[in-house]
């Protein structure tokens, strides 16, 4: 089971998605389990001040090294299993399928997420954490990174979905090895006929190996239209 803790100003943001759909799916097979823990109650100061303004000048406020610090160590002290330190932030690596995979399988994640004008730079000297972005953009926090991280990691358990060959076949993870990572193939159900719109006959010929081949050709098409740096170079 894989244990997740989120270190965050605002924890309230997190029920709705960790009670829902795939999340919540892991937690009732106890693939998964979440802690939220609330970044205010381990700072020392009586008001519960966690920032201050940053050195130098300039403008907002950076997350002190204090109650970051602490937390972590209290945090990762509640549990024997070790913990990898993500911080979340514009600056960190950009999320992708592979590190997804690479999460996956890990026993204990350690969301912090950051807000304000960031974190104090001697967090990343002490946590030496793997930092973590969603693209080129900024956020008010990071609590909507965390979550996109997490479904992103949690749906790659095995046994969190219900049909095992689920996630190797959407899209940055298609199981061709010309257009590995590349995007997924159409996808049509019933009916069959939608104001005069048809589903490709090939698909219900029930020849499965005609259709892998055609999917494998759609899938080249889509991304070679849509996404075609995700090709491999000729």
């Amino acid at each position: 089971m894989m244990r997740v803790d989120i270190l965050t100003l605002f924890p309230e943001m997190f029920p709705g998605l960790l009670g829902s759909s795939i999340l919540k799916r892991a937690a009732e097979k106890s693939l998964a389990r979440y802690h939220l823990h609330q970044l205010r109650d381990y700072t020392t100061d009586p008001h519960r001040k966690v920032d201050d303004r940053p050195f130098g000048g300039g403008p907002g406020m950076v997350l002190m090294c204090q109650p970051v610090l602490d937390a972590v160590s209290a945090i990762e002290a509640m549990d024997s299993a070790p913990a990898t330190r993500i911080l979340l932030c514009p600056q960190g690596r950009k999320m992708d399928q592979a590190l997804g995979h690479e999460l996956a399988g890990k026993p204990r994640l350690l969301l912090v997420c950051g807000h304000y004008e960031g974190f104090d730079e001697r967090i990343r000297q002490v946590l030496n954490p793997l930092e973590i972005s969603i693209g080129d953009y900024v956020l008010s926090g990071g609590e909507l990174p965390a979550m996109v991280v997490l479904d992103a990691v949690i749906r790659l358990i095995p046994g969190v979905l219900g049909d095992h060959a689920s996630a190797g076949a959407e899209s940055f993870a298609i199981a061709d090895a010309e257009i590995s990572g590349g995007l997924e193939y159409p996808h049509y159900t019933r009916p069959r006929n939608y104001q005069g719109l048809e589903v490709p006959e090939i698909l219900t010929s029930g020849d499965h190996a005609a259709i892998a081949r055609w999917r494998a050709q759609q899938s080249r098409q889509r991304t070679g239209q849509r996404r075609p740096d995700l090709l491999p170079p000729r």
